[in-house]
């Protein structure tokens, strides 16, 4: 585990930027605008799972803004976490703006989104324990802190509930297609006691780091929906959240492949596309719109993350 003293010279005496290296700076202007230089957009995985509410993401997912997720996360760059907390608050905006528009009563008077029915609730989506052990840090939920003061110093209550946990074993993600990815995830994951009357508190906005195929999104949200309605949603008898249509099953045509996002040495997430015509557009067929305006009182839940596979970000072609 990372000394004490370690962290201290990280967050003190940053030696290089986290995104492309150049010394003596935490992130360099270039790589800054990588991360937060453009208007956060809504982003859709291929296929779209089911359940998944609606996500925004900040960035891109490839050059400096991975290598800025990998050294947070990775290698223990604490002091990124400013940074990266600031980019998953402008996607909270985002999807705030979106789900409540002008019917949330306006902007704050520091310009934040203002949204009904209590502080904004930030959901970190948890990750494995042996990971976070091995790390010696929580990244996601360090940068959903972060991401928490950020909008309340621009305006927007906020607050983060870690509050889902993971109730079994579940298998390394990594070369994993999403019909793969959604059966592993399919009810491995539960909110902590008392969890639920917490949950209610607010709306909810789920928060990762990085969406690829939107299995642990889709995951969080069910659970979450379960708790704030009290109605069971648990897997069917293939593993899978009920009422899901995974698309083509393994060996049919539809699957390209996968497309490594996070390599296997660092035992993270993938992604996967679907085929198209070589050199032409991709088939974009949504199997749900996801959760464009949610009521306050009912399913109040939406998603941001800091990146999403570049994939996610094309115009949606019907």
């Amino acid at each position: 585990m990372r000394g004490w003293w370690q962290d201290l010279t990280d967050l003190v005496l940053p030696t290089e930027c986290g995104g492309c290296g150049r010394a003596r700076t935490v992130l360099c202007a270039g790589c800054r605008a990588a991360l937060s230089g453009q208007v956060p957009r809504r982003v859709r995985p291929v296929p779209e799972p089911p359940g998944l509410p609606a996500v925004h993401a900040a960035a891109p997912y490839g050059d400096e803004v991975r290598a800025m997720l990998l050294a947070h996360k990775e290698r223990g760059a604490l002091a990124l976490s400013g940074p990266l907390g600031g980019a998953l608050a402008g996607a909270v905006r985002a999807g705030l703006r979106e789900a409540w528009g002008s019917g949330g009563g306006g902007p704050s008077p520091r310009g934040g989104p203002r949204v009904p029915g209590g502080p904004v609730l930030l959901v970190p989506v948890p990750s494995r324990g042996g990971a976070v052990r091995a790390r010696g840090h929580d990244p996601v939920r360090r940068i959903a802190y972060a991401a928490a003061g950020e909008l309340r110093r621009t305006g927007t209550a906020a607050r983060v509930l870690a509050v889902l946990r993971q109730r079994r074993t579940v298998l390394d993600q990594s070369g994993l297609d999403s019909r793969q990815r959604l059966q592993n995830l399919a009810g491995a994951l539960a909110v902590g006691p008392g969890a639920a009357r917490l949950l209610a508190g607010g709306p909810v906005v789920l928060v990762d780091d990085l969406m690829t195929t939107g299995a642990s999104l889709t995951e969080a949200a069910r659970v979450v929906r379960e708790a704030r309605t009290g109605h069971p949603s648990g897997p069917d008898r293939h593993g899978c959240p009920r009422g899901v249509a995974l698309g083509p099953r393994e060996g049919e045509l539809g699957e390209e492949g996968v497309s490594p996002v996070y390599g296997r040495g660092s035992r993270e997430r993938t992604g996967a596309r679907t085929a198209g015509a070589k050199g032409g557009s991709v088939d974009r067929k949504r199997t749900s719109p996801g959760m464009a305006r949610p009521d306050v009182t009912g399913d109040a839940i939406c998603a941001a993350v800091i990146a999403a596979t570049p994939d996610s970000f094309e115009i949606i072609r019907n």
